[in-house]
């Protein structure tokens, strides 16, 4: 995405919900992938006309970072991106119906009960939600409406789900779980077969 003879500079993503090494500053999204803009000062003119949200939220600072299933909406457009990763570990651009933007897809990533007993759940995206269906475990994905911040639905982490690795040498594959080896105090290994037949195993 980053041209090789643009100089060794790179806008750095600000602190934000998702972590640096996992995210991109929406000025790369709209001057490098969509064209949108030739220089810095062009994409921030966007930017500050309030025309580009980020999970149904507008954002005006350029080095906001967008990370793993984000939706990028731009209304004057009327264009919904949604950010995945390709087999090669990069963001692909994906772009998806307005309908589709409704939602993203969240993995839970800590499970706890607050002040008073009040049960929440954290996600990958620095989401809190609290008092979700008691069913719901760490490492599950649930369905989060932009609008209102709800859970919608939730997949569990079992086989015979889809899944997408998100880290490491596998990342961006997509494939159906066939089993989850458990090693309490370990890493689990879990046991992936793409589209293709092919089989591989990740944690």
């Amino acid at each position: 995405m980053l041209d090789k003879l643009s100089g060794v500079f790179a806008p750095r993503p600000s602190s934000g919900p998702h972590k640096l090494r996992e995210s991109l500053p929406i000025i790369l999204f709209i001057r490098n992938r969509l064209k949108y803009a030739l220089t810095y000062d062009e994409a921030k003119k966007i930017v500050m006309q309030r025309l580009i949200k980020v999970d149904n939220k507008v954002r005006t600072d350029l080095t906001f970072p967008a990370g793993f299933m984000d939706v990028i909406s731009i209304e004057k457009t009327s264009e919904n991106f949604r950010l995945v990763y390709d087999v090669k570990g990069r963001f692909a651009v994906h772009r998806i119906t307005a309908e589709e933007a409704t939602y993203k897809l969240c993995k839970v990533t800590k499970q706890c009960t607050g002040p008073k007993g009040v049960p929440y759940i954290s996600t990958h995206d620095g989401r809190t939600i609290r008092y979700p269906d008691p069913l719901i475990k760490v490492n599950d994905t649930v369905q989060v409406n932009t609008q209102t911040g709800k859970i919608m639905d939730f997949i569990k982490f079992e086989g015979g789900n889809l899944a997408m690795v998100t880290g490491g040498h596998n990342i961006g594959r997509v494939g159906q779980i066939i089993n989850v080896e458990k090693h309490p105090g370990s890493f689990h290994i879990v046991h992936v077969k793409d589209s293709l037949g092919h089989s591989f195993a990740t944690r």
